[in-house]
């Protein structure tokens, strides 16, 4: 988790990744085998090699879709947190981070902001078990170590 040179924790989802993995690779397949047979079904409908490269073409834009939700990433030190969830990515300052939270049957983790606000956190996900718990408590570690600084 931890890169030793700089001193930056990074934290991804493992669960989520390899679901997420399997997902896209049975989506594409599925799209293949299906445009691979769509020329050889007697239905009455002709369908042109056109037809098979569309199959497949969402069977890849499917499977991409998919491999989103495996992009969550934290990158913490110091001085601050960049949280990337699925589309979107911020950056905190540790000063401007309350605490680090994981509510009870929250599905991912999250950060409690100034004025009843709060960031989710899906890089830190239930799912991941020990490796969630891990995750949390080494949030906090930086968090209390850069509020002891300030």
């Amino acid at each position: 988790m931890t890169d030793q040179q700089t001193a930056t924790l990074v934290i991804r989802p493992r669960r989520t990744l390899i679901m997420c993995s399997v997902l896209a690779v049975l989506l594409l397949g599925v799209f293949i085998v299906v445009a691979v047979l769509l020329r050889n079904s007697h239905t009455g409908v002709v369908f042109e090699p056109a037809d098979q490269a569309a199959m497949i073409g969402i069977g890849i834009l499917l499977a991409a879709g998919t491999m989103l939700f495996a992009l969550p990433r934290v990158r913490a030190d110091a001085d601050g947190v960049e949280v990337r969830n699925v589309l979107a990515t911020r950056r905190f300052a540790w000063t401007d981070v309350l605490s680090v939270s994981f509510p009870d049957g929250a599905s991912w983790a999250r950060f409690e902001l100034p004025e009843d606000e709060y960031f989710s956190v899906m890089a830190v996900q239930a799912v991941d078990r020990d490796r969630a718990v891990a995750a949390v408590r080494a949030l906090r570690k930086l968090h209390r170590a850069a509020h002891e600084a300030a």
